[in-house]
């Protein structure tokens, strides 16, 4: 049986190999998500702007759930693949998969029918609401592909194939970067074209998602009952923590737009563009949460707690470093990226409170992201869970609806950054403790002339 690709060379690359296929390939979508935006933008209307803000804070809940279902998939598949069984790896994903496209669906059903009553509560009002609500309408069901999708991503990355994912994400953006022109302003459809346009990219990114899993790897097994039986629990063990933390940043983010919806459809539409730029500038950072619990998972299977620490450590080097590069561009780049959306007012005064003080705080809740992904693939997912609602459910609202008293719309950007910092330092300090007392138990110290056992993770302990 072939060794875990993760199991032997320098954390660091893989740690770097693993987040820049990663970040290419979800930077690249949200460039070309950021770009549909900005196609909308052109038509001269802030209040198609503002609806795509709601309806994205919204349907941020949905894309949350499949992205907490692909962080599970590849915390138990990378483990089984770490202890030389990829037998029980493929079954592992197969079941993932039918349960991940089951229970989205009831999601994306249920979104549709509340979608006027989810938008009036978000603070949209009159024609933004109703456009908002049709956006909705024409997107959700696209989820469930995206959450079949995602879990297939998620088993490449458990098994070291970062380039593959890569290709997932950056051939459908590619697509995307086609269709939103010809359907926004060619063809006139205007919002409606932008919502056809990410139907059309997520029926391509489930395409070749199964194509790179399914049919090219054989990572993904077709699942029987008894497979799905079997693998419930324990994927929803990790499933649902993981699900619970996603969902606090959406639930973050619905908050803060209510917040910003009193200040007019110039904020909300400046704080849409806010949302596009931190998913692009930070693709990276959003990557590396993803990319690292593959290595983490074959490493804690193999047993090879050194691994597992040097893992943390050097992801948080390589979070610092990206956080700093990206917030020079971006802070270099704030008078054309106003132009480029064409705000004024207020709207100008958000975006540049952003890329001077928003972007720094990125450094922390990048820490915030590493650890997240340490605890989830660990066997302590709750703790992540913890540490995301206290950062978007119990700090960042009632911060930001104070400091608007103080600043006006900017003070949402305050404080959502501060948030940020509190719980950036809890969380890396919290999981540098954490990884640095996980050891096996009763495991004698190995000669390194020898092969590594594979022993079962249950056996791991906490000192």
């Amino acid at each position: 049986m072939a060794e875990g690709r993760f199991l032997s060379g320098s954390t660091m690359g893989h740690v770097v190999r693993m987040t820049a296929t990663g970040a290419m390939g979800i930077t690249f979508v949200f460039l070309v998500d950021a770009a549909g935006l900005l196609w909308i933008s052109q038509l001269g209307d802030p209040t198609l702007v503002a609806a795509i803000g709601f309806a994205f804070a919204i349907q941020f809940f949905s894309v949350s759930i499949a992205v907490g279902f692909m962080i599970a998939a590849t915390a138990m598949m990378s483990r089984s693949i770490g202890r030389g069984d990829r037998g029980l790896a493929r079954r592992q994903g197969g079941a993932a998969t039918v349960i991940a496209a089951v229970i989205q669906a009831c999601v994306a059903l249920l979104v549709i029918t509340q979608r006027h009553e989810l938008v009036t509560l978000a603070g949209a009002e009159g024609e933004t609401a109703r456009l908002a609500a049709r956006y909705l309408a024409i997107t959700m069901p696209s989820l469930i592909l995206m959450a079949v999708a995602l879990t297939c991503s998620g088993a490449l990355r458990a098994e070291g194939l970062g380039a593959q994912a890569m290709y997932v994400t950056l051939f459908s953006g590619l697509l995307l970067m086609v269709l939103d022109p010809i359907l926004i302003v060619w063809m006139g459809l205007g919002l409606d074209g932008a919502a056809i346009g990410l139907f059309g990219f997520r029926i391509c990114l489930v395409g070749l998602a199964i194509y790179y899993a399914v049919y090219r790897n054989d990572l993904i097994a077709r699942p029987s009952v008894t497979d799905l039986a079997e693998n419930m629990q324990p994927y929803l063990l990790i499933a649902l923590p993981a699900i619970a933390t996603q969902m606090s940043t959406p639930v973050g983010n619905y908050l803060l737009t209510i917040v910003m919806a009193p200040f007019g459809d110039d904020a909300v539409a400046a704080w849409a563009v806010v949302g596009r730029l931190t998913v692009v500038v930070f693709g990276g950072i959003f990557a590396l949460a993803g990319a690292i619990g593959g290595i983490f998972g074959q490493n804690y299977g193999a047993g090879h707690m050194d691994r597992v620490r040097s893992t943390y450590r050097d992801a948080l080097l390589f979070c610092l470093i990206y956080t700093l590069v990206a917030w020079a561009a971006l802070y270099s780049a704030t008078p054309y990226v106003i132009l480029a959306f064409d705000l004024k007012g207020q709207g100008a005064d958000i975006l540049q409170a952003f890329t001077t003080v928003g972007v720094g705080a990125f450094i922390f809740i990048g820490a915030l992201f590493v650890s997240n992904a340490a605890f989830n693939s660990l066997g302590k997912p709750g703790r992540s869970t913890l540490l995301n609602w206290l950062k978007d459910g119990a700090l960042a609202w009632p911060l930001a609806t104070w400091l608007t008293l103080y600043f006006g719309a900017i003070g949402v950007i305050f404080g959502q950054a501060l948030a940020g910092v509190v719980m950036g330092i809890i969380a890396a300090l919290w999981g540098w403790y954490f990884v640095s007392c996980l050891q096996a138990e009763n495991e004698p110290p190995l000669d390194p002339a020898l092969p590594r056992p594979y022993p079962n993770p249950d056996r791991y302990r906490r000192r």
